[in-house]
């Protein structure tokens, strides 16, 4: 049986995503993507967006219909690429795209920039501190971007590199927006 989510703002609000039903993969609740996207109210539209580790895509389709210019998709899971790819066609637009690989390698090898990072690992595993580091000391995130965080627990960030902006705790999810403010 297929999973749903729901866009829950902007252009595209109501629209119904479907995604596998893939271990550990847990699409960001609506109160949780609510607050989040009121956080982002000023900073979403035309802003360049990376969704790591995407599962769903909730928080880059949710991005996308709020006006953001440029939506990357990654995600390693096969079953949820296809899926990714399936759902972005849907929109027939030339600002969604999918990348069928880890994140830690698109962060390695990637040379373009964004504004905003959404950070949704799966908790069972310890990608955050890594993919932190990696986006402290390049230009995938820039100076002033913003990176949205999702977590078991809550994360003690550098404070040379990066600012606490928001931060909730929901249930068993600890969310917070950061800014980068060093290189």
């Amino acid at each position: 049986m297929k999973q749903t989510v729901r866009i829950i703002g902007g252009q595209y609000r109501g629209k119904k995503l479907h995604f596998p039903d893939i271990d550990g993969l847990r699409p960001t609740p609506d109160r949780v993507k609510e607050t989040l996207f009121n956080w982002l109210m000023h900073d979403i539209r035309g802003a360049r967006c990376l969704d790591a580790f995407a599962g769903s895509g909730a928080l880059g389709f949710e991005a996308f219909s709020r006006g953001a210019e440029r939506i990357v998709f990654v995600e390693s899971s096969a079953k949820a690429y296809n899926s990714l790819k399936q759902v972005a066609s849907s929109f027939n637009s030339n600002k969604l795209f999918v990348v069928n690989t880890e994140a830690e390698t698109y962060f390695q090898q990637n040379v373009e920039s964004f504004d905003i990072i959404f950070l949704d690992p799966p908790f069972a595993k310890n990608y955050l501190p890594q993919c932190l580091d990696s986006l402290a000391h390049s230009n995938l995130l820039v100076t002033g971007g913003l990176v949205y965080i999702e977590s078991a627990e809550k994360q003690l960030l550098d404070s040379s590199c990066w600012l606490e902006k928001k931060y909730k705790r929901a249930g068993q999810v600890h969310y917070g927006l950061y800014e980068k403010i060093a290189n």
